[in-house]
């Protein structure tokens, strides 16, 4: 009996593709995921090391996205997808999105929660005041911009690259341990559940257009509606200005 038995028909059943591809282009596939791993998780490790809403934090933000981007692309053909409707096969729009609010919905419910467990609380809170500072406009550029750069490597280069034993458990292992260098826990743990999410989608629809689009709804609603609910335990209490409050904001460890 496989966990797949309990989902829905758009998770579970995959539709019809032909993504076979020559052994040397396969293990071509898996040298670059490789490198582009080690370069994206270099990127991630050196973003930690700069000051939250500067100019060098979106800058290597930005090239940390690029990094996705540029090696999933570079691994090979790369593929959108389709899912099921009646008959017919067409691309995935209206589901996903809808998948990405009903993620949003079960994360705040889930935030609440969190919200009553202080190391939860200063994790969710240390990534979530990224949201409150700097330029608005340049901290949904960034938040969606990885985002979609992540699905077109960990669902769609990597994921290839790993073939066909287990592409779901391993393409999310590998995103989660990629999270690991934010050395956040609540990261780390919605990685693990959106990840897996996002591999299902892959799995069953045959690419990429799928989790990107729930991806991209789920990012939003996040930006948009978490961070009020933890803006109180982002500052303490106190005034955002506040000296206190900077050193709190100088030493938080991830973007959004």
């Amino acid at each position: 009996m496989t966990v797949t038995r309990f989902l829905p028909r758009w998770l579970s059943e995959k539709v019809p593709r032909d993504h076979r591809e020559s052994d040397a282009r396969f293990r071509r596939r898996r040298r670059v995921v490789a490198a582009t791993s080690l370069a994206g998780a270099g990127m991630l490790g050196a973003g930690l090391s700069t000051k939250p809403a500067s100019p060098a934090f979106y800058g290597i933000t930005l090239g940390t996205a690029a990094t996705w981007v540029v090696g999933g692309l570079a691994s090979g053909k790369l593929h959108l997808g389709w899912m099921q409707y009646g008959d017919n096969l067409r691309r995935p729009i209206v589901t996903p999105v809808l998948t990405g609010v009903g993620a949003f919905g079960t994360f705040y419910a889930a935030a609440l929660v969190a919200k009553r467990i202080p190391v939860l609380e200063r994790a969710i809170s240390s990534v979530l005041q990224y949201a409150d500072q700097g330029n608005q406009g340049l901290v949904v550029l960034t938040t969606l911009a990885n985002g979609a750069a992540e699905e077109v490597f960990f669902r769609g280069a990597l994921y290839a690259a790993v073939g066909e034993r287990r592409p779901v458990v391993a393409s999310t292992g590998v995103y989660m341990l990629a999270t690991v260098a934010t050395r956040n826990p609540a990261l780390v743990l919605a990685s693990g559940v959106m990840g897996a999410l996002f591999g299902l989608q892959r799995r069953s629809s045959g690419g990429i257009q799928a989790p990107l689009l729930t991806h991209l709804t789920w990012s939003t609603l996040m930006l948009r509606y978490l961070p009020p609910l933890f803006r109180d335990s982002a500052t303490g209490g106190t005034d955002v200005n506040s000296p206190n409050a900077a050193i709190r904001r100088s030493t938080s460890p991830s973007s959004v």
